[in-house]
């Protein structure tokens, strides 16, 4: 069983290290062996790293041109690891280069791939069941590879925990060897430089997220989230039926067809708690909900709720933190103190 190990500024992606607690479960029921695949170039102190997150040897291939992601290479490096290999499976994280390695070596290899999975599970004969949202996150398709091999899937960032490192685990390094040259790239790269998002933290990746639904009733209320998002400092996010109705781009919507979310805190604001919705934020450490409705599904899983007009709650809040952070420093603290 193999899990493709994404590095960024020699650490490893989140989503491989939560991949790499999903593989090592898969693993220990399967009584197999447990991969990580890193591609890369001075990747050795990352390799000897990523064995602490619970995998049994890292193979790692080294090369310059592997040192940012390429498309070309990276295929190339994949598709002859896995011929020469031969796994049974193989895991990638769902971000922007994992959906384009998976893709092409889904096409390279003539197998199947399941994307944007949210579970895992494996039938009486081994086979991986890759459970993923259908018809719009309204069901769960139960995805088996069973004639072609390896079979691969693909999971976002935050749908498994993340395992926690020991240091003290030992495993091997593999050194493997692929042919890579100037003609195996698409373009010569001249020049990189990292997109910097605007805006603060995704929801994905902050501590606090302030979520609206179709209960905000108006594109521009998303404003007034924003302005408490940002008292906080946290990021917001939407449910799917306010990005359907063309209220936020769907990169903020959280959701089985959308991303999921850890934060400490979830604020469900306007939101009634749709099944598909709750499978993305329901790993919350606190969630809060505010609704009109007493009888909306997402008070069941709320750990504090307000039931009352979005609209004079909301204000209200972000008019309490505006006094509070105008207070002078030494009071706040003690009335962080106090609470």
């Amino acid at each position: 069983m193999w899990v493709f190990l994404e590095g960024r500024k020699g650490s490893l992606r989140d989503v491989s290290v939560q991949l790499i607690g999903e593989g090592r479960r898969l693993a220990d029921r399967r009584g197999v062996p447990l991969t990580g695949v890193l591609p890369g170039h001075d990747v050795e102190a990352l390799a000897r790293h990523a064995i602490g997150y619970g995998l049994d040897r890292v193979v790692v291939v080294d090369h310059p041109l592997l040192e940012i992601y390429r498309s070309r290479p990276f295929t190339k490096v994949m598709a002859t690891l896995i011929i020469r290999h031969k796994p049974e499976i193989v895991l990638y994280g769902a971000s922007k280069n994992g959906r384009d390695l998976g893709g092409r070596l889904h096409a390279v290899l003539e197998t199947g791939l399941a994307a944007d999975c949210v579970k895992f599970d494996l039938d009486d004969d081994g086979n991986l069941d890759m459970i993923r949202p259908s018809f719009g996150g309204k069901s769960l398709a139960h995805i088996l590879c069973k004639q072609h091999r390896p079979q691969m899937a693909s999971a976002r960032r935050n749908v498994f925990l993340a395992p926690r490192h020991d240091p003290s685990r030992q495993g091997a390094i593999v050194h493997e060897a692929v042919e890579i040259s100037d003609a195996d790239l698409d373009a010569k790269l001249l020049e990189f430089t990292e997109f910097v998002r605007e805006g603060g933290a995704r929801p994905d990746e902050a501590g606090i997220v302030v979520s609206g639904g179709y209960g905000l009733g108006d594109p521009k209320n998303f404003g007034m989230l924003q302005e408490l998002a940002d008292l906080l400092g946290g990021a917001v996010a939407a449910s799917r039926k306010a990005v359907d109705s063309g209220w936020i781009p769907k990169e903020f919507q959280v959701g089985q067809t959308g991303m999921t979310v850890r934060p400490k805190v979830y604020f469900a604001i306007g939101i009634s708690g749709a099944v598909q919705h709750l499978a993305g934020m329901q790993e919350s450490g606190k969630i809060v909900a505010i609704n009109i409705d007493p009888k909306a599904a997402i008070f069941e899983i709320a750990d504090y709720g307000i039931v009352g007009n979005l609209f004079q709650i909301v204000p209200e809040m972000i008019q309490q933190l505006k006094e509070l952070k105008a207070r002078p420093a030494k009071t706040v603290e003690a009335v962080a103190t106090i609470r």
